[in-house]
């Protein structure tokens, strides 16, 4: 399947990787690349360094009205960390309070049959 229409927006609807809800309709997010280090969602024992995940493609939303079921965590410097808003798992991305823009992660989310 392809992961993009034509204008390089999300062609399937992205989902949650553990539960069956909807994040992000069709046709709202863009794919960018990324540099964010994302806490992981299992943490193992390890390390704190060892406990984050260096995203590089992400799926961005302009407005946070968009999403289908997403929820925010409280402000973490000048982000908020975004979870499944039905199974709470998470980080699947990020929010940035400086611009408002939206990030997810795309290896965090599943690209579901339209």
């Amino acid at each position: 399947m392809n992961n993009m229409d034509d204008n390089e927006k999300n062609a399937a609807r992205l989902g949650c990787l553990t539960c069956p809800s909807v994040i992000l309709l069709p046709g709202v997010g863009t794919l960018v690349k990324t540099e964010f280090k994302l806490p992981l969602i299992h943490k193992s024992s390890k390390d704190e360094e060892d406990n984050a995940e260096f995203i590089t493609k992400s799926w961005m939303i302009p407005d946070m009205f968009q999403f289908e079921n997403v929820g925010f965590s409280k402000t973490v410097g000048n982000f908020k960390y975004l979870v499944c808003a039905d199974c709470e798992i998470g980080p699947i991305g990020w929010h940035c309070i400086d611009n408002k823009t939206s990030y997810i992660a795309d290896v965090r989310v599943k690209h579901m049959e339209s």
